[in-house]
């Protein structure tokens, strides 16, 4: 058997102390479905295993410490054809645009209306279409058999590539594809991409071309020299470059060049991440995703907030769960400050609010002591997403005034609380991280007059597609929560204002049909 790759989900993605133990654990589980078939996960997939391949692997290594690798359908590249022989198999409409694609990527076409073994000896790449269906059908397996990639239109049974939609700002080159699924939903998003970008948007990829060795030999760090073509790029330089002033625009360029900050300070941005639905991120912090060197996640980050960050950006994981910690937090702040002093852009990525039970107040503080700058960017707190999601209004003309924010973990040993201010009438609570100390707060509320037939509702992954909900009073959800928590974050919300929500407005399952799950 060929030997098994490093398997990380993103690029140069680290697990500090214990969780290089875990990964190893999780790493041996994710490749067992390929040794059980003879394989091994950098080899292709044959077609017999096509279908279930989406099932083998669901996505990056999970908060919850599995791992969960989404296998795109085809890996993008693209290919320098100066040159080299093109072969077109067919004719008619489809044929032609494909012939005149090659030709402009500077292929040699090799044009023929039916197939003939000795057709592709010497041929970089293959494409069929309007030829008869043997002749496709040879195409394609003699191909494939040599290792030369092929492509007959429309039809990805036959395929070892495809073709997507293209947007040219030459030397940009967009590349836009649905898997052979949704050709014109790819060709609909081509239409949005092609009116969102300027015309001369090349003449920004050539003027940093222009500079490249300059570029090098004046910033020798890499994060310098990201920093600022991330400023100049979208400075006074571009602009000229826009607006086709050549000479003014490298002018312009050189000059900034020459201020430049040879050894950038280091930053630490505390980016609430929400709930983990990446479509509730705010504006900043995609931007700051994309702008990050290194990115320091939590467990409750989605996967799909991930796949938004920088592709080369370094990730590393110091999830925590209840009495399970990759990191301690004291070793979390001395990562954090470290990082920023070898002068690279710090996202700490945190699951809701970074001050709302994420203990960013600490590592504020701490990178502050440091000397180092540190930003706060908010996020959807937990207990607006649940809200929001099923439906319940956490504040109510007629039912709560005002609403309170509780922490469920204990402290030494108890849960510190003030229940006399929680059992007040009037007003909604929202308990995070409480499903183990259910009984404990059940027990606190009524000691102070709370009724246990209060309405209540248990979300678990709230504002994600994985979102259940247990309603009831809470005493009913304390004594059903054990058999229903799958073991996900949750969310108690406590207060008339529970049963506001509409069931159509609460898209939860019941106790009873969720027991045993």
């Amino acid at each position: 058997m060929p030997p098994v790759p490093s398997f990380a989900p993103f690029p140069r993605l680290r697990f500090p102390g214990p969780c290089s133990r875990q990964r190893e654990r999780n790493t041996a589980q994710a490749i067992l479905p390929f040794r059980q078939r003879g394989l091994h996960p950098g080899a292709a997939v044959p077609a017999k295993h096509s279908a279930p391949r989406a099932a083998w692997f669901e996505a990056s290594l999970h908060p919850a410490g599995r791992l969960s690798l989404r296998l795109m359908r085809h890996f993008p590249a693209f290919l320098d054809l100066t040159g080299r022989v093109a072969l077109v198999l067919g004719g008619g409409e489809a044929a032609e645009m494909k012939a005149g694609l090659l030709a402009r990527a500077g292929a040699v076409l090799h044009r023929a209306p039916h197939f003939d073994g000795v057709l592709p000896e010497g041929c970089a790449i293959a494409i069929g279409a309007g030829a008869p269906e043997e002749d496709l059908q040879a195409l394609s397996r003699l191909c494939q058999a040599r290792g030369i990639p092929v492509n007959i239109v429309d039809r990805p049974a036959l395929s070892s590539f495809i073709t997507p939609a293209i947007v040219d700002r030459d030397p940009v080159t967009i590349a836009i594809a649905t898997g052979g699924a949704a050709p014109v939903l790819a060709r609909l998003l081509r239409a949005r991409i092609e009116s969102i970008l300027p015309p001369a948007l090349g003449r920004l990829a050539y003027l940093a071309e222009r500079f490249k060795a300059a570029l090098r030999h004046a910033l020798p760090d890499l994060s310098a020299r990201r920093r600022f073509l991330d400023a100049a790029l979208t400075g006074p330089a571009a602009d000229l470059a826009l607006a086709g002033r050549a000479a003014e625009a490298e002018a312009a360029f050189a000059h900034a060049l020459g201020q430049a900050d040879t050894a950038p300070t280091g930053i630490v941005h505390l980016v609430g991440a929400g709930p983990g639905a990446a479509d509730l991120l705010t504006l900043r912090a995609l931007r700051l995703l994309g702008e990050a060197d290194v990115i320091v996640h939590d467990r409750l980050v989605g996967d799909g907030v991930l796949d938004l960050a920088r592709r080369d950006a370094e990730r590393i994981y110091v999830g925590k769960r209840r009495a399970h910690h990759c990191l301690p937090q004291e070793e979390i702040n001395a990562l954090l400050i470290r990082l920023a002093r070898q002068g690279r852009r710090v996202v700490r990525l945190k699951g809701g609010d970074p001050f709302i039970f994420g203990r960013g107040g600490e590592e504020m503080e701490a990178c502050q002591a440091a000397g180092i700058a540190c930003e706060v960017v908010p996020g959807v707190t937990a207990a607006l997403a649940c809200a929001a999601a099923t439906g319940i209004p956490l504040t109510h003309r007629d039912h709560a005034r005002a609403v309170t924010f509780a922490t469920g973990h204990t402290r030494e040993g108890r849960l510190d609380l003030d229940f006399t201010a929680l059992a007040r009438p009037g007003q909604t609570l929202a308990i995070y991280m409480g499903v183990s100390t259910l009984p404990a707060l059940r027990n606190g509320l009524a000691a102070k007059g709370f009724d246990p037939a209060t309405p209540a509702a248990l979300i678990e992954a709230g504002g994600t597609p994985n979102q259940r909900v247990l309603r009831g009073t809470l005493e009913s959800v304390v004594n059903d929560v054990p058999a229903w928590h799958a073991g996900g974050p949750a969310l108690l919300i406590l207060g008339e204002v529970v049963g506001r929500a509409s069931p159509e407005a609460l898209p939860a399952l019941s106790a009873e049909q969720t027991m045993g799950r």
